[in-house]
């Protein structure tokens, strides 16, 4: 078990080995819950984002352009549990 001092203003400071466990770096966020009886829980905090921060994280400036029809099947191939391959920039269904 760790413990931690309580600092003046009431802050507590986490040690590095505690921030690695809850996976979190400098600048992120962590949520606590409090329990019944004066416990609580810490936990890393998901990272909340819109829609349009998803929009092109993808993206690459060189490689093959596939159309919805190949990436449909590319997708199918992959949840039955088949390999994909790259053979010259283009996806291959291991079969």
């Amino acid at each position: 078990m760790t413990s931690l001092k309580i600092t003046a203003k009431g802050q507590v400071t986490l040690r590095q080995d505690i921030l690695a466990h809850l996976g979190v770096e400098p600048k992120q966020k962590i949520e606590i819950e409090k329990l019944p009886h004066g416990s609580i829980i810490i936990r890393a905090a998901a990272p909340k984002g819109n829609i349009s921060d998803f929009i092109g994280c993808l993206a690459q400036e060189s490689g093959p352009v596939l159309k919805i029809d190949e990436l449909a099947e590319i997708a199918s191939q992959g949840w039955a549990g088949e390999v994909l391959t790259t053979s010259g920039g283009h996806h291959e269904i291991a079969r």
